[in-house]
């Protein structure tokens, strides 16, 4: 029973994880439509908040829940909390935190509030880039990762990805 329930937790981890990492992108590109003049401002501005909405509602926060308790349920089975399960809980914490995040977002572009423009979107959208590699890498090595290399491993992946995100800008403007 035990794998059973692991195996639909990692699916509807993955099923979370693809809501969060499209869920940015949705708000990046209605915080570009907000931009543009009409119609298309309000033509696609119509189609991505609806988008978000079945993305949200129907995908990234029942995915959520359902990960929450089959890990949960996981965590009862286990019988024990090695340093490595307590390290990864406090990401997956910090996991949720975003996401309650990104649902602070959504509420606001439902209702037109447009708080963060498309590069603050397109750093916030690496986020959850950040926990997925810190999880597994957790996950995966446990007790063989020490703490030196995956706080640099960490630091190196987050440079990487502001970069991206500036020469991305830089590209875009040619």
């Amino acid at each position: 029973m035990f794998l059973y329930i692991k195996a639909l937790h990692i699916i509807f981890v993955v099923t979370w994880f693809a809501g969060l990492f499209y869920m940015p992108r949705l708000f990046i590109y209605s915080a570009e439509a907000n931009e543009k003049p009409e119609p298309d401002r309000s033509i696609l501005l119509k189609q991505n908040l609806l988008m978000q909405q079945r993305l949200w509602n129907i995908i990234t926060t029942p995915s959520a829940i359902i990960t929450l308790i089959l890990g949960l349920t996981i965590l009862h089975l286990y019988g024990s909390f090695p340093t490595w399960l307590i390290i990864k809980l406090c990401f997956v914490l910090g996991l949720y935190v975003y996401h309650l995040f990104c649902h602070n977002i959504y509420k606001q572009q439902q209702k037109y509030q447009f708080k963060y423009n498309s590069k603050q979107l397109r750093i916030i959208n690496e986020i959850s880039t950040l926990f997925l590699f810190s999880i597994v890498f957790l996950v995966v090595v446990k007790t063989n990762l020490s703490w030196l290399f995956g706080l640099i491993g960490v630091v190196v992946l987050s440079i990487l990805l502001m970069l991206g995100i500036k020469l991305y800008a830089t590209l875009r403007k040619d």
